[in-house]
């Protein structure tokens, strides 16, 4: 999501972050880079031109804070720019219960697995307690099948009639179910097109008048570029749109939808969809957007998705462990479970500012992988206590685990080099050390500049 964007923005910016004063020549130069950097990821034309123009006048005769440089300030202006382009702040959904949702959105977009997802967000992040699907999909092959799968899967109730051919009817019959049933949340899954046709909106327009939702969302496919605006235009025409979720996110490099959205419709973007599982589902939060857009990662949502998937006790008992250097390889491999909660190592190192630009690849995803099935191989007593393993016992293990007894090896030497370093920082030298890094301090290498007295230079 946003790779080619965020590449190309950060490019752009670079130069201009170290700009001692701002001219107009310099200013033209980077915005121009800017505003390719915009249109290749398929943000609207019209998006693009006004954004580069608002940048251009805040620029102009702006008071630069003292802190900082005029390169930084006009970096900052951008980001306010980017927030304000996506909508300024995070829309919530209505509070009101029951919670009545239509989703509407072309076939392909989505809008059956987000029907589950939705469910499972707003049951964990708002409240709700018992939510039903309700399937109003009567065109597509297997839709009912489908939605009846996903909704078992999460725990939820659906409503289904495969004896009825009328979408609204199915949607009064699921609204009245949900009311004998005392559920707070209603989620109608609605039919889709291949296109924006009249039979669909006439249909959409007629279920909307008999069960009046009060949220309609469009599902909508990022991928889809420009075109993803249309469709939201039409439909925002036609049944007055309250938000937007925006699907396959991880799929599309570009992203630039996400910036045209709000801007061209007004209709802001609620949610975002971003994997397979239905926990890939995030609310949509302008001011972090715009901060990954910019290469400046997103520490609150890796706080936030970490606090969701890690067990606390287990990590309280790691923390303990590493504390007292006691930690084997038992507990790397818990270590290694908490982290593939949270996703891929990529998603999580777009989200660490200035980690943010590293390549992490299916290579470094196949590594972390192979490490599993190398300590998965070893009995518990071998994994408690790593100093047992020789070359017999490795040999077993590399042909247990697929790997060769290269790679048992290597991942042995650095677990060792790990503990070691472990064991040095419980030392008063180690200590000392941590406690500089805390202040801003590290120790200076020997090939570094003129140190100072205490044999440490501040950064």
């Amino acid at each position: 999501m946003f790779e080619s964007l965020t590449d190309r923005m950060s490019k752009a910016l670079r130069n201009l972050r170290g700009v001692g004063r701002l001219s107009e020549s310099n200013m033209a130069t980077a915005l121009a880079e800017v505003r390719d950097a915009l249109l290749s990821a398929d943000v609207h034309f019209k998006v693009a031109r006004d954004f580069i123009e608002r940048v251009k006048t805040a620029c102009i005769g702006k008071d630069v804070i003292a802190s900082i440089s005029p390169g930084q300030m006009a970096v900052k202006i951008i980001h306010d720019e980017l927030v304000s382009i996506l909508g300024g702040k995070t829309a919530d959904v209505s509070r009101k219960r029951p919670l009545r949702i239509m989703l509407v959105g072309l076939h392909g977009s989505g809008k059956t697995t987000t029907a589950a997802k939705l469910a499972r967000h707003l049951v964990k992040k708002e409240g709700c307690a018992k939510p039903v699907l309700v399937a109003c999909d009567i065109h597509r092959p297997a839709a009912i099948d489908q939605l009846e799968t996903l909704a078992r899967n999460g725990g939820f109730l659906c409503h289904a009639d495969r004896s009825k051919k009328d979408a609204p009817a199915i949607a009064v019959d699921g609204a009245e179910f949900a009311r004998q049933n005392a559920c707070d949340l209603i989620i109608f899954d609605t039919a889709g097109r291949l296109q924006v046709d009249v039979p669909l909106i006439e249909e959409i327009k007629k279920l909307n008048e008999r069960v009046r939702p009060d949220e309609i969302l469009l599902v909508a496919d990022a991928a889809l570029g420009q075109e993803a605006v249309n469709v939201a235009k039409t439909f925002h025409e036609a049944l007055n749109l309250t938000g937007i979720i925006l699907t396959k996110l991880d799929g599309d490099a570009r992203g630039g939808a996400v910036l045209s959205m709000k801007s061209v419709t007004d209709v802001p973007v609620k949610f975002i969809g971003h994997g397979e599982k239905t926990e890939d589902f995030d609310i949509f939060h302008p001011d972090r957007m715009a901060q990954r857009i910019l290469g400046m990662g997103d520490v609150v949502s890796l706080v936030e998705k970490a606090q969701e998937v890690v067990d606390e006790k287990e990590a309280g008992r790691l923390a303990e462990k590493l504390r007292r250097a006691e930690f084997n390889l038992e507990d790397f491999l818990s270590q290694l479970h908490q982290i593939k909660k949270m996703g891929s190592l990529g998603g999580m190192m777009k989200l660490v500012p200035g980690l943010n630009s590293l390549k992490i690849g299916e290579k470094e995803e196949r590594m972390m992988r192979r490490t599993e099935a190398i300590i998965q191989s070893m009995t518990p007593r071998e994994r408690q206590n790593p100093e047992i393993l020789n070359g017999s016992r490795r040999s077993r293990i590399a042909k247990g685990s697929g790997a060769q007894i290269s790679e048992v090896n290597a991942m042995l030497k650095q677990f060792e080099q790990m503990r070691k370093a472990m064991k040095m920082l419980r030392t008063p030298k180690g200590r000392d050390m941590m406690r500089m890094m805390g202040n801003g301090e590290f120790p200076t290498a020997p090939t570094a500049p003129p140190q100072n007295r205490s044999g440490f230079r501040r950064f």
